[in-house]
């Protein structure tokens, strides 16, 4: 679980709006260090938008947003990433121009910290294989691991990931979920939105359960079998 208890996220009675819509209705959650925590829920269900909100790339957010012991909540995006967000939208940003290598090479390195790419290479060893071929070649799964190599280049140890196995094979899916595993081992925190619970109830340690912009159930990894029927029922699975 948590190593020493060292907290990276706290958010706290989080409103989020675009425009005239309100979306997040005061969302309470947190997220130790070294936790692969999971949002779940229907689409549509503010599951997206709380990674955004966190991030501050919505219309407006009001309520408390901790990232390592900081209040962001009026900081703007480009200074959240430096205290070590890295975010992963559901689309995924590939520049199609250019090879993996340059790919990995373009982001700033936002913290000293970041993965050398011979790491990166070592966790994606398919990404040092395609290293030379270009954006636009590779497969769907090998692009989303090349966002997610990206981001861990940059130097983020708070990870956002939306949705990402959506529309990728099963074996793709299963090197994903070693990935996560590894990068948890490694003392990474991770904040996932996933639809496919198969994949994230193995490596989660908890679930949120979102509905209509309001967190509704919170289970631990412990709870998972005594409570399936009900995440079944909530999820519509």
């Amino acid at each position: 679980m948590s190593q020493g208890g060292n907290e990276k996220l706290r958010i706290s009675d989080l409103h989020a709006f675009y425009g005239e819509s309100h979306i997040l209705h005061g969302i309470d959650m947190h997220v130790m260090q070294g936790e692969l925590v999971t949002l779940l829920g229907r689409n549509g269900a503010g599951r997206s938008t709380t990674l955004r909100s966190i991030m501050n790339m919505v219309g407006r957010r009001t309520g408390s947003i901790n990232i390592n012991g900081r209040e962001t909540i009026d900081m703007p995006a480009h200074k959240i990433a430096h205290l070590g967000m890295g975010f992963c939208p559901e689309e995924r940003g590939i520049f199609s121009s250019l090879n993996v290598e340059e790919n990995l090479m373009l982001p700033p390195t936002v913290r000293s910290d970041g993965m050398s790419v011979e790491e990166i290479y070592e966790i994606f060893p398919n990404l040092y294989e395609r290293r030379t071929s270009q954006g636009t070649r590779l497969s769907g799964g090998e692009q989303q691991m090349l966002a997610l190599a990206r981001i861990l280049r940059s130097g983020a140890n708070i990870l956002l990931l939306d949705e990402i196995t959506e529309g990728l094979a099963p074996v793709i899916v299963q090197k994903l979920a070693e990935v996560l595993t590894t990068l948890k081992e490694r003392g990474l925190t991770i904040l996932l939105v996933e639809q496919n619970f198969r994949f994230a109830a193995p490596i989660a340690d908890r679930h949120y359960v979102m509905e209509h912009g309001h967190i509704v159930e919170e289970v631990r990894k412990d709870e998972l079998k005594a409570k399936t029927e009900m995440l079944n029922t909530m999820l519509g699975v």
